[in-house]
Formats: C-alpha cells, structure tokens, sequence
C-alpha cells in the first residue's frame, strides 16, 4: 500500500497500533494488489483481443499462454522474427495529459515496424502494462489502442500481462512494453545485401509526427516554451499540444507487405531511435553509403517549431528524430516507378530522397 506524503516534522496524534490489531488477518488487497481489479479487466479486453483474430490463432485470453499455429499462415520456409520495444517517455505526455487510448497504438507500431525492416509480417502480439495500483478504466484505454494498433498491422493480441505492483510505481503511473512475432520466407529476409548497389535509390514514406522518438527532448523543449499541454499547438492550432504530440506511430505493414513479397525491396529502415542518420547504415553493407538530400520533402510543422523552439542544430534534428520520414526503402532505379505507383494505392506519399554510393 503507498504510504500517503506526510509534511516533516509535523507529531500525529494517532495511538499505537494494539497487539490485535497487529495480528488482524491481512489480504492481498490491503496489502495493495486488487486481483478482482485484474479480473474485470480481463473481461473489458477480452473482445478487445477478439477482434485482432487472425488466421493462426488458436487459444482465447485467460490460459497460461497463447497458442499460435505457424503451418496455417501459408509460409512454406518461414524464418521467425522476434521483437520488443516501448513507448519511451512519450508515455510521461500521455499519462499528464490524460489521453491514453493512443499509447498501445504507439506501442505496437514500434515493435511491428521493427520486424517489418526485416521482411516481416507481424503474426502475434504481447503486452506487459505495470502499474502501481491498476485502474480499470485506464488500462482498458491503452488495451484499447493496443488492439487498434494490432488491426492496422494485421496481427493478433494472444495475451499479456497486468503487473500489479504497489510501491513500484506513483500513483497513476505506469509502463509499457510490448513483444511481437513474425515470419518471412528465408529467401525475403531483410535486407538484402548482396543485391544493393551503387545507384540504388531510397524512397521515403511519411511519418505522422515524432512517432515515439526523442520525446525527452521534445518535453524540455516545451518547458522551455512555457506552454501547458492542454494549450493550443502552435504548430497545430486545431488541437491542443498534447493531442498533437501525442499523434500515434504509423505502422507500415499493409503498405509494405505486397512489395516485400514481390521482391521489390532490397532493404528497409524503420527511422525510429537514432534519428535518419543512425538508422539508414543500419540496412546497407560496409561498401555503400546512404546520400540523403534533406531538402527533397516537406518537413511537417512540429518539426520546424521543435527546431526553432529548442534552438536544435541540423545534426541533432536528424539524429533525434524521423524529420517526416517514418520507414525508408531502398529499391533499385529500374523498378522505381513501379514501387511508387504500389505505394500511391495504399495511399502512401512516397518521395525520392537520395540514392546509393560507393562507401
């Protein structure tokens, strides 16, 4: 149970705890875990997860695990795919601000994107929310978007974890960490290193904002503005700044399967952590190079305000942040037209940034 903040100094007038009262019989409630808390949960979210069924699934929430059958995707040589990731100090916005139902979009975005710059296609997903004392309506929230973010990446919520945990955590708090699954047939892993070349073109699909990067910066920069998060965007005077901010991550899976699959991708960079600059070399060979030219797309607004805002030099914008670009492709220039017209019909704006050189 947490302890309630006491002034110091200050006597309290309370008599001393009796011998009976010290013997009482003690439950895990007050002790600070509510499972019937935990329990009406599980029913709030339980069609939740229904409704990210997918082909492969075969278990319902409440067992001990989930249970997924690889042989009815269809794969005929998969190689699996694992990742894990979380929502960073976003989380900090989202939890002052009180909107939480974009956090578990935001949560499996980074985690499916992740896998996807290796080919992959999502297959299954695992959340982990711990909080010190777990409100229902709160986590029903985040599931909510956990379960939003796993119909728009094709893949099936199979279970989780609710970690109860008081004394861990402030009131109200919480963290999340979100774990994935996915497969590719061994001949479409990502990247492909052996066909990159010189002269190989790289094509940028749009971020939605920040994503769920570089937020520790972006929370300085808007101290020092001055500017409460419930204060309209100056980038975005239609919302209030933290609903601006708190714009879920893309995910890129039904825009970037079909062309995976038809071999029209030789590699891929989730632009997440690190920024553009660190996350391109991650999908090249040691004998190439990446040429970006930053002035080849329009750089959305926030960007421009956190820039002039927090005073950020050139340099650091590109290595704290996507700048606009939340996946980068690289293709080769024959089947450029191609990968953009593919692209148009998902509805994706891709742009020409740069191309391949030798390193």
């Amino acid at each position: 149970m947490a302890i309630p903040y006491r002034e110091p100094n200050v006597k309290e007038d309370r008599a001393p705890m009796t011998d009976s009262a010290q013997q009482r019989p003690l439950d895990y409630r007050e002790a600070g875990v509510d499972v019937y808390a935990g329990d009406r949960l599980v029913d709030r979210i339980r069609p939740l997860a229904r409704s990210t069924c997918r082909r492969g699934v075969v278990s319902d929430l409440g067992g001990f695990g989930g249970l997924f059958d690889l042989a009815a995707t269809g794969y005929n040589d998969p190689v699996l795919v694992s990742g894990t990731d979380g929502v960073g100090t976003k989380l900090r916005v989202a939890i002052d601000a009180g909107i939480l139902d974009t956090a578990g979009i935001d949560l499996v975005a980074m985690c499916v994107n992740d896998i996807l710059a290796q080919g992959a296609e999502p297959l299954f997903f695992l959340d982990y929310f711990a909080t010190g004392r777990l409100d229902v309506d709160s986590a029903t929230a985040v599931v909510s978007g956990i379960a939003e973010g796993c119909r728009q990446a094709g893949c099936a919520l199979t279970g989780g974890e609710t970690a109860e945990m008081p004394g861990m955590y402030s009131h109200g708090d919480f963290d999340l960490a979100g774990f994935v699954l996915g497969a590719v047939e061994r001949d479409a892993v990502l990247p492909r290193l052996d066909s990159m070349k010189a002269g190989d073109i790289l094509i940028g699909l749009p971020s939605s904002g920040p994503h769920s990067n570089g937020y520790s910066l972006i929370r300085k920069i808007v101290e020092r503005s001055g500017l409460g998060w419930t204060d309209p965007a100056p980038f975005a005077p239609e919302k209030s700044l933290a609903e601006a901010l708190l714009t879920p991550t893309r995910i890129y899976v039904k825009s970037m399967l079909p062309l995976i699959k038809n071999g029209h991708v030789k590699g891929l960079a989730h632009i997440t952590g690190g920024g553009i600059t660190e996350n391109v070399p991650r999908m090249l060979p040691e004998t190439l190079k990446a040429g970006i030219d930053f002035r080849s797309w329009e750089h959305p607004s926030v960007f421009k305000w956190l820039k002039s805002r927090g005073n950020v030099e050139d340099i650091e914008m590109r290595r704290t942040f996507n700048c606009g670009l939340g996946m980068i492709l690289c293709v080769d220039p024959a089947q450029v037209d191609e990968v953009t017209r593919t692209l148009k019909t998902s509805h994706e704006d891709a742009v020409i940034i740069g191309g391949l050189s030798h390193a």
